[in-house]
């Protein structure tokens, strides 16, 4: 009778775990949005929000009443508290890798290992010099020692999802000290994680050759699972290779491996926090499988698992533990000591790296960020019964959090005030060192385009493999649907069909693109990011300028708003594709060009592997624009497939020697006599002067001079070179009202492509290269 009573008792049913962990986290959400509106406007990120969320609904907070505190804290709820962390975590660092920029960490490994162990360093010294104190004060018992690796990882961790959220959420993610913060954090991760091990080995109690076993043994496996999953993977990309993406069931099978695999790195009693990053930046990054587990993920993580992981974190700490002045300088000494050892270790690598002030300011400040490795340790060591108190663990947990949310407030200060350093720096391709990264956005509307864009990237990366993001945007129209109340039951019919055939037109189109994406992937081994904007014409522009703004891009590559059919007659697209085009020209903070595709480019996987010779030409007039593209084909002359001609058109009268600029060569010097009659003239011909000593002398590219007297002349010229050149670049304008292209055609059909760059792409005139003509930002 009395187990029947019991289990009709109602407060068994408020005690179910599951209900607990549910109410929890719905909680956790509603107020960090609660938190968010009235943060944002101030500037702060996101995970402040979280990490106040928790905090507030905790023992520090709401917890305190007694009915809540014994509805969130039961003894049986703890393991479902642990298991959803770890969860979270695995969910994190695997996304993490997925979207970790690999190449620029490796090429950053040096400076981003300095400042990581300058700040490492100098907290280990602090928590060695505090933790017998510590040790005495707080009553504890066990190893002092492992007391003290404890207190170094708190002090010394720094938590790299929160970094990583709180760069994407105030926009300096993609940004040079955005991605050396990130990587500097995993490396701080890896240091944190190692101690971690240690610790844990605490409760194995294994030799020293039994640990090196287990750890040999766990690297085998770590190195099977990543062949096994990239064959898995491999394997599904070829089975849905005509798919859009993949299906449910095998995006669950591939989370499983990488769970199962994670779950068995923590039974061997080592943490799985970077076998998951590993998995992740090892994974087979083309195809469908990376790009289904992309936006499934990044939607989860960013949207769920981050507030409830940072939230959770807000969430343990109990400050009713600070009932003591002695307690409360224990949890002040940490705080300022974490503060303090990571700035100041992290200003000295600043310093010997020779990294601006206010950059090394924000970087120590980022390093700072707590509430990942730190706490796990915190609940690793309680539950091993290696710290027995409870008094160490609460005041530490308490130090954690608060710093966590001290760096976090800075963090959006410092951000909001160096906005200009961290922001935008648009330098134009004139004086884009062609060794140094190049951040491309490509747009595409449809399929028509994207195998001349692809032989473009490749051609951007040099023969060299010189640093390159290129993004490849799908940009698909939103129609604005026309409400109208009178509408028939067979009007509305018609609609639908038609909405029907344009979504089937689009999904056929993102196949087709994505295809093309993945063979070039995979055979050139270089990604491309892929991102699709959905949003009326009217608007589109926005989202272009937004994301280039958003990725720092240095260089964006709009699709013509005709496509080249058959029998090689322009055919029209939709105006707002031209609309969108102009508007893009006229806000974007960065050089534009448009590229007028006339389908002479061979397929995506030839133009990766083909060894045929690609013939392109710049043409040069003068200008800002003309020298933006002369900038634009430095890129282009260091892939070892491309033959690049440098034509300049001078009007006849400089053929005079003692007018205009005289390039000539002198035991490897380039004799320049600048005409200083504007400003123009001598930024023309100083850009020309520098090019010509650097790739011209040098045998890279070959520079032609036309004299003519008009545009009819320039005309004629450009018709003779037609068949000669599968790509012409050049400037849209900017050199006003010149000789050397005044009535080179009868009319202007398309002005946002400048006078000479609509000649080239006019349907009359016979050519069979494509054409990009290139604005500078101004």
């Amino acid at each position: 009778m009395e187990d029947t009573t019991e289990l009709l008792c109602p407060e068994n049913d408020t005690m179910n775990p599951a209900l607990t962990m549910t109410t929890q986290v719905s909680a956790i959400l509603v107020l960090s949005h609660v938190f968010q509106i009235f943060l944002k406007p101030l500037g702060q990120p996101a995970p402040l929000a979280q990490i106040l969320a928790g905090f507030v609904l905790g023992p520090s907070g709401l917890s305190r009443s007694p009915a809540i505190h014994v509805f969130f804290f039961q003894n049986f709820a703890v393991d479902f508290y642990e298991s959803m962390a770890l969860y979270c975590r695995i969910s994190i660092m695997f996304l993490m890798g997925l979207e970790m920029d690999i190449p620029y960490l490796m090429r950053n490994i040096r400076p981003a290992s300095i400042i990581a162990c300058g700040g490492c360093l100098m907290c280990s010294l602090f928590a060695a010099a505090i933790s017998f104190f510590v040790y005495e004060e707080t009553g504890s018992r066990g190893s002092r020692f492992t007391l003290a690796l404890v207190i170094t990882v708190i002090l010394a961790n720094t938590a790299s999802p929160i970094v990583f959220r709180l760069a994407a959420d105030l926009k300096f993610a993609t940004s040079d000290i955005g991605r050396l913060a990130i990587s500097s954090s995993l490396i701080g991760d890896m240091y944190a994680v190692f101690i971690l091990v240690i610790i844990s080995g605490e409760k194995h109690k294994r030799t020293v050759n039994g640990w090196a076993l287990m750890a040999f043994c766990s690297l085998l496996l770590l190195v099977g699972i990543i062949i096994f999953t990239t064959h898995l993977v491999n394997w599904l990309n070829r089975r849905n290779r005509n798919h859009k993406n993949l299906q449910a069931v095998e995006v669950m099978l591939i989370c499983s491996v990488v769970l199962v695999a994670a779950m068995t790195f923590e039974t061997m009693g080592f943490s799985s926090l970077i076998a998951c990053f590993l998995m992740g930046s090892m994974f087979p990054r083309g195809g469908k499988s990376a790009r289904t587990l992309l936006a499934i993920l990044t939607y989860t993580v960013h949207n769920f698992i981050f507030p409830i992981y940072f939230g959770y974190t807000g969430f343990k700490a109990d400050t009713s533990y600070l009932n003591e002045l002695k307690r409360v300088a224990i949890v002040l000494m940490v705080i300022v000591l974490s503060i303090g050892g990571k700035i100041f270790g992290t200003l000295a690598a600043c310093k010997y790296l020779k990294t601006p002030l206010n950059e090394g300011v924000l970087l120590a400040v980022l390093m700072n960020m707590k509430g990942h490795v730190d706490i796990l340790t915190l609940t690793t060591a309680m539950q091993n019964k290696v710290l027995t108190s409870s008094i160490f663990y609460n005041l530490m947990v308490s130090a954690v959090v608060i710093s966590s949310v001290i760096s976090a407030a800075l963090i959006g200060f410092l951000v909001r005030r160096e906005s200009d350093t961290i922001g935008i720096k648009h330098i134009p391709m004139e004086y884009h060192r062609p060794d140094k990264e190049l951040k491309l956005l490509a747009c595409v509307h449809s399929r028509h385009p994207v195998n001349t864009m692809v032989r473009l990237i490749v051609s951007l990366r040099g023969s060299d493999n010189v640093p390159i993001s290129p993004y490849l945007m799908h940009l698909i129209e939103l129609p604005e649907k026309i409400k109208k109340t009178s509408a028939s039951y067979e009007q509305l019919k018609d609609d639908e069909s038609s909405d029907d055939e344009e979504y089937n037109y689009n999904k056929n189109d993102v196949v087709e693109i994505n295809e093309a994406v993945d063979i070039f992937i995979e055979e050139t081994n270089m990604m491309i990011h892929q991102v699709q904007t959905v949003s009326p014409f009217k608007s589109m522009y926005e989202d272009v300028c937004d994301f280039a703004d958003d990725i720092r891009a240095s260089f964006i590559v709009l699709p013509f708003h005709k496509h080249q059919r058959i029998d090689g007659k322009f055919e029209k697209d939709k105006d707002g594709i031209r609309t969108t085009n102009q508007k893009v020209l006229r806000n974007a903070q960065c050089s534009v060009a448009i590229l007028v595709d006339r389908g002479h480019t061979t397929t995506g996987t030839q133009a990766a592997g083909s060894e045929s010779l690609q013939q392109i030409a710049t043409l040069f007039f003068g200008g800002p624009d003309d020298r933006e593209a002369l900038g634009f084909s430095k890129r282009l002359s260091t892939h070892h497939h491309t033959s690049l001609t440098i034509v300049r058109f001078l009007p006849t009268s400089a053929k005079d020697p003692n007018v205009g600029i005289d390039v000539s060569q002198k035991e490897d010097n380039v004799l320049v006599a600048i005409d200083n009659e504007s400003e123009v003239e001598e930024a023309d011909s100083s850009a020309l002067a520098n090019f010509y000593h650097r790739y011209v002398t040098s045998g890279k590219v070959r520079f032609v001079e036309k004299y003519v007297e008009n545009g009819v002349q320039t005309g004629m010229i450009l018709r003779d070179m037609a068949e000669t050149y599968s790509m012409f670049v050049v400037g849209k304008g900017g050199r006003g009202d010149s000789l050397l292209t005044t009535g080179i055609s009868d009319w202007e059909e398309c002005p946002e492509l400048g006078v000479v760059g609509d000649f080239l792409a006019s349907s009359e005139f016979d050519i069979s290269g494509s054409v990009l003509v290139v604005q500078q930002h101004r």
